[in-house]
């Protein structure tokens, strides 16, 4: 038996989901715009807890290491979704029709 592994925090993926208002050709692309977008906010957040705790400011060290370490999951689950869509679009560049 699986048990499914809750996020933390709000998926981008669930946040992002189109709704009926959007058009039908906006649905990809703006879900990758966002979740872009979201990625590039929390490398500038965890970049600017960094330079406050460099400076002194930075009151509690556990959300700074938390916050970069939440960055660096980030960069790595967007590496393997590229990765994976890398190798999809090989496998469909290869068949034989």
């Amino acid at each position: 038996m699986t048990l499914p592994v809750g996020a933390i925090g709000t998926s981008p993926i669930a946040a992002a989901s189109p709704t009926s208002a959007q058009p039908a050709g906006d649905g990809f692309g703006k879900l990758l715009e966002d979740s872009i977008g979201k990625l590039d906010a929390t490398q500038a957040s965890a970049d600017q807890q960094v330079q406050a705790l460099a400076t002194g400011n930075a009151q509690d060290l556990s959300t700074v290491v938390m916050s970069v370490e939440q960055a660096s999951l980030e960069v790595q689950l967007a590496s393997q979704i590229r990765n994976k869509a890398v190798d999809a679009y090989n496998d469909i560049f290869r068949m034989q029709i």
